[in-house]
């Protein structure tokens, strides 16, 4: 046991410091990271971490096409798309929730709330970056008025498809961990396409009324994403 955490906090480390080295995440946000990833790793074991790992890959791509573009018309993420240790919670510390419940009870329930978890920070950051640049004028989720771009809350079709296929590329992770393939895949899109959009809702507001912050309105909508996961399997499931 001592030999495979030894292993892993290396794999971890090596990780946490490139994520440092490409300027993905600042200090803190990788020490955030190694800590997370570690007990994702070790509770979680190999598909939760690669579907995170997956995530921060896709997310600082997506974050990065087209910055100066972005940053010109005032809708880059801040600090030069280097993250910290609250984004690296917010957006993964409710997998990690769920995760430790799944360890408890072996249930495929929570497999499906973990990866709806992950798929719902993976979506976002998709329908966020990406939508920015291809779609067109947001409109608020809350009344569909047309907002400027950047605007918490704003939604277009564009960024409504990226979240849906960032869903279903974390979903792909989980097969491999249970026998019902298609409720999973089922339950973890629907989870984190809901997700995704909760998040824009409690952005409108929650957020744009100093309730939360960034960092906190991720955590509440991955959160929720996973629970929403949790219960389409569940009421899904086959008896017996």
């Amino acid at each position: 046991m001592l030999q495979g955490l030894a292993e892993s906090s290396v794999i971890v480390g090596l990780l946490a410091t490139l994520a440092y080295r490409s300027g993905a995440l600042d200090r803190k946000g990788c020490l955030a990271a190694a800590f997370l990833g570690l007990l994702i790793l070790e509770f979680g074991g190999v598909y939760p971490f690669l579907a995170l790992l997956f995530f921060v890959i896709l997310g600082v791509m997506a974050t990065k096409y087209r910055f100066h573009e972005k940053s010109r018309l005032g809708i880059a993420q801040h600090n030069h798309g280097v993250r910290g240790w609250g984004n690296v919670l917010g957006n993964g510390l409710g997998a990690l929730i769920f995760i430790l419940f799944e360890y408890v009870s072996r249930r495929d329930v929570f497999w499906a709330a973990s990866f709806a978890a992950i798929a719902t920070a993976n979506g976002d950051t998709l329908a966020s970056e990406l939508g920015k640049i291809f779609g067109g004028r947001p409109r608020l989720i809350t009344n569909l008025q047309p907002v400027k771009a950047g605007t918490n809350g704003g939604v277009t079709l564009v960024g409504e498809l990226f979240a849906l296929a960032g869903s279903f590329a974390i979903a792909i992770f989980a097969l491999p961990l249970t026998g019902n393939k298609m409720l999973m895949l089922l339950a973890v899109v629907v989870g984190g396409f809901i997700g995704v959009n909760l998040d824009s809702l409690i952005g409108a507001t929650l957020e744009n009324r100093g309730i939360t912050d960034n960092n906190s309105t991720n955590f509440l909508a991955s959160f929720l994403g996973g629970l929403t996961g949790a219960v389409v399997y569940y009421l899904l499931m086959p008896s017996g």
